[in-house]
């Protein structure tokens, strides 16, 4: 006769454990993180990070971020958390990839204080039952690893999970672009290219995804250093994801994962254009003055 697990047996029960019930040690690391990143306000205020479309968002924490990974990827995970909480006052809890799930000691801490959680529904689920504002990147990895000319592309193959989430959960989704990440380095090699096709079996060991190749990127001049770049945030206007009376839920689900990615390419767009016209794009001290501003930051 077949068994059954009970839930607390699951592999990610721990993970739903620490949601409601975190460490001391994690609780700890959580208070003293937001302390320094209140302490840095004046410093990310001269560094003058665009960032507009903060009055998008909705007043009660309860909405589901989705955003576009970038090739150097650090800005968006660190920028959108912060301008939210800075705003809100509330932490964004980010859906890591399920390798997450593997990471431990200090490291796994630190990323748990920071809000990151393991990828997977029944997380995203608990989240949202709590009220939490949540964050997702749809494109994964595969956003990550950009190939010439593929700046600001969203590589999303269909998933649309994070909608169906926000549907079951009554969550409103509010789209969050970020430009100037997949400018910090530049990818030298095409996709499909010789170099490309020759270099999946050695990607997918090192980053884990099948038919992907190794972009060769340069920084600064022809080295690894990265190139400054100005960072421009915004969140769009949030989508209802309410499903309409009479309206099948598959249909539904397609309708708000399409919604999104339009949106969130719309924004995209809009803030490569003004990137364009700023004459602060690179971060020269002598542009400063004259870089484009925002409405207002808080």
């Amino acid at each position: 006769m077949p068994t059954h697990k009970r839930a607390s047996e699951s592999p990610i029960s721990a993970d739903l454990d620490h949601l409601t019930d975190p460490p001391a040690r994690v609780r700890a690391l959580t208070k003293a993180i937001t302390a320094v990143a209140d302490a840095l306000e004046p410093v990310v205020d001269l560094c003058r990070i665009y960032v507009d479309g903060l009055e998008n968002l909705p007043r009660d924490g309860r909405f589901l971020l989705v955003g576009n990974h970038t090739s150097s990827g650090l800005p968006e995970i660190v920028l959108t958390p912060y301008f939210v909480h800075r705003e809100l006052g509330v932490r964004v809890r980010g859906l890591a990839t399920r390798s997450f799930a593997g990471t431990g000691g200090l490291a796994r801490d630190v990323l748990e204080a920071a809000g990151a959680v393991v990828g997977h529904p029944d997380i995203g689920a608990e989240l949202m039952r709590h009220g939490e504002t949540v964050l997702v990147f749809p494109g994964g990895g595969r956003d990550m690893l950009k190939f010439k000319g593929e700046e600001y592309q969203l590589h999303w193959e269909g998933r649309s999970g994070f909608a169906r989430l926000a549907i079951a959960h009554g969550y409103p989704i509010v789209p969050v672009g970020l430009v100037g990440g997949d400018d910090v380095y530049r990818s030298l090699v095409e996709r499909d290219g010789v170099w490309e096709r020759m270099s999946r079996t050695v990607g997918q060991r090192l980053h884990g995804l099948a038919g992907v190749g190794i972009p060769l990127a340069r920084g600064l001049g022809p080295t690894l250093l990265p190139r400054p770049q100005r960072m421009y945030l915004r969140f769009a206007s949030p989508i209802d994801s309410t499903r309409p009376v009479g309206v099948r839920a598959a249909t539904w689900e397609a309708k708000v994962k399409e919604q999104a990615q339009t949106a969130l390419e719309t924004t995209l767009q809009d803030l490569q254009r003004l990137r364009e016209a700023d004459p602060f794009r690179n971060l020269n001290p002598l542009a400063w003055p004259r870089a484009v501003r925002t409405g207002r930051v808080r």
